[in-house]
């Protein structure tokens, strides 16, 4: 067997005509009389035949030589009928109507000519052989007459009907071509466009030209549909601080655009607890959504979250007046969008919090430099003043007494003992060579003796090795200057009589260690302090906070007036205990 891309019109007309001519016949023999066992024999033959071709034309599939093997069938069947029925003169003279129609379909005129005259000299023989009394040249020349005269009519509404229906089959095939044509026309510009805007995304690390881009990408996306997109109406909404904002808009008034959302209530509330899609209907009677104005005209809305991992970024809300606008079709390419827009968010946010480490970086070496000029002013500029002056007192006393001098270069030689020993403890704050030497322990160890010799401050040392051995050593450096920094602090501002630092596992959770710096100092208030750090030349807390961040850490820092203070940062091992931190899933030790 074989297949085809198109229905056989003419074997659907020939299986027509044959079940029209086997009903015709079992209804003609049923008038006449009981129908013999013979004929009704084979007429379930044939119709058992007609149904299997059936079978096959609605399988869109034909036996090898279909038409010869058809028009042989129809051949036999109906001279078995004219013989068993009386022939010429019996119950079905007209039996031969079924080749003819056969062959008129097939192969038009020139079949049924050929056709009429084979089947007129098949009967002519049959009657011959078998009915020769009743032989009569009249009503045999009449019926030979009746075949052809059948037949070559028959060709020529066969070619009439066939070639207007194969005309009408050809037409509508080139209509459905070319429907698919334009369908695929249209799909690839839609994609083009697509691919344009998606490479826009990729490309472009300006926030706002990623913004108006999703939203301009999502009307180009279903722009082709029906329906349009010029009533639609979208709005990129970003979390801020507290609430989501309009960060970019189509077809929305400048009043609606100054609207926030708290996310508390509503479709928005839903989107942001569940992170899924959601499609509503009247987004006017929405608890938070009734405030834009332009939604009074819209009947169904949709809602894409915008979220890669356990980051939330906010929502792409789309509005429209007809109801069932958005369809699965326009639903599915919208998610998609948003999913490509939450990767250009992301890239642009990254490129955004780069620039602001730059700037961050540059401000931190402008605060160590800063730091450095006010310790060398207030410390060892000072003192190296004072030896000046004192050299020159101690001068002036040799004149008139040996032994005072004597005693004032004493103290001009403590001095300058102790300034050496202060610039070397800010040689060492700047580059711990015992860090890249002997380890972070000894590092911190080296810190505090010197901080005791120079500047007469104890500080406590408690570090677990096993903690220490679970961090890299890029770790190792920052927590050493998140403790010199913290300790600093405390030496100048707390007035504490003992300084400790403790590095341990985190007994309720082993994936993450804690640094911590506790002093037994005045203390402070912690949100005043932070409050007015704007307005103060000191950064120290918030050098604090931005070192942690360098480590994936959360920094905790607790204390009140004249209760001392305690710092604490905690540090992730690995990604899941990041993560973890992150959201707060962690047993706070005591």
């Amino acid at each position: 067997m074989r297949g085809s891309d198109s229905p056989y019109l003419a074997d659907w007309f020939a299986i027509s005509l044959r079940w029209l001519s086997l009903a015709g016949m079992l209804a003609g023999l049923a008038m006449l009389g009981p129908v013999q066992t013979q004929t009704m024999s084979m007429i379930l033959a044939g119709v058992l035949w007609n149904l299997s071709i059936t079978i096959l034309a609605m399988l869109n599939r034909r036996l090898p030589y279909h038409r010869h093997l058809n028009l042989l069938a129809d051949t036999t069947f109906c001279l078995f009928i004219f013989q068993v029925n009386g022939g010429f003169f019996g119950q079905l003279p007209w039996s031969s109507v079924l080749p003819l129609f056969t062959a008129a379909i097939y192969y038009e005129i020139r079949g049924g000519l050929w056709v009429g005259l084979l089947v007129s000299g098949l009967q002519i023989g049959l009657t011959y052989l078998y009915g020769g009394s009743n032989f009569s040249p009249l009503v045999i020349s009449a019926m030979a007459g009746f075949n052809l005269i059948l037949g070559i009519s028959m060709g020529l509404v066969s070619r009439q009907l066939m070639g207007q229906i194969r005309a009408i089959y050809q037409e509508q095939l080139r209509q459905r071509k070319e429907a698919e044509r334009i369908v695929m026309l249209a799909e690839r510009n839609r994609m083009q466009t697509f691919m344009s805007m998606v490479e826009t995304l990729s490309s472009t690390m300006n926030y706002r030209v990623v913004l108006d881009s999703v939203l301009d990408l999502c009307a180009a996306a279903i722009g082709s549909e029906e329906g349009g997109t010029s009533e639609m109406i979208s709005m990129v909404l970003l979390f801020g601080e507290h609430d989501l904002r309009v960060e970019a808009a189509r077809h929305l008034s400048s009043r609606d655009m100054k609207q926030t959302f708290p996310a508390e209530s509503g479709v928005l509330h839903e989107v942001l607890q569940k992170a899924e899609t959601c499609q509503i209907q009247n987004p006017d009677d929405d608890p938070e959504l009734k405030r834009i104005a332009v939604l009074k005209n819209c009947k169904s809305a949709l809602v894409v979250p915008m979220h890669r991992g356990n980051d939330a970024y906010g929502m792409i809300f789309f509005a429209h007046p007809g109801l069932s606008f958005f369809n699965a079709d326009r639903v599915e390419l919208l998610e998609m969008i948003g999913h490509q827009a939450v990767i250009a968010i992301q890239n642009a946010r990254l490129y955004q919090d780069l620039g602001e480490e730059k700037e961050r970086i540059v401000m931190s070496q402008e605060e160590a430099r800063k730091k450095l000029a006010r310790d060398l002013h207030d410390g060892p500029i000072q003192s190296v003043a004072a030896i000046a002056m004192r050299v020159d007192v101690a001068r002036h006393m040799m004149a008139r007494s040996v032994s005072s001098a004597g005693k004032e270069l004493g103290k001009i030689e403590e001095l300058a003992r102790r300034t050496t020993k202060e610039l070397r403890h800010m040689l060492f704050t700047l580059r711990p060579l015992a860090l890249e030497s002997e380890g972070l322990i000894s590092a911190l160890q080296a810190m505090a003796e010197k901080t005791l010799e120079t500047y007469q401050q104890k500080v406590r040392i408690e570090v677990d090795q096993s903690a220490v051995d679970l961090l890299e050593l890029g770790k190792q450096t920052v927590i050493f200057y998140l403790v010199e920094e913290a300790v600093t602090n405390a030496r100048k501002h707390a007035l504490a009589t003992l300084i400790l630092v403790r590095l341990r596992i985190m007994p309720q959770d082993v994936g993450i260690v804690v640094l911590e710096i506790i002093d037994n100092g005045k203390g402070f208030d912690v949100a005043e302090v932070m409050g007015s750090y704007e307005k103060r030349g000191s950064l120290g807390m918030i050098n604090l906070r931005e070192r942690s961040e360098l480590i994936n850490g959360v920094l905790d820092i607790q204390s009140a007036p004249g209760k001392g203070a305690r710092i604490r940062v905690f540090i992730p091992l690995g990604e899941e205990a990041s993560e973890r931190l992150q959201l707060g899933k962690i047993a706070q030790p005591g």
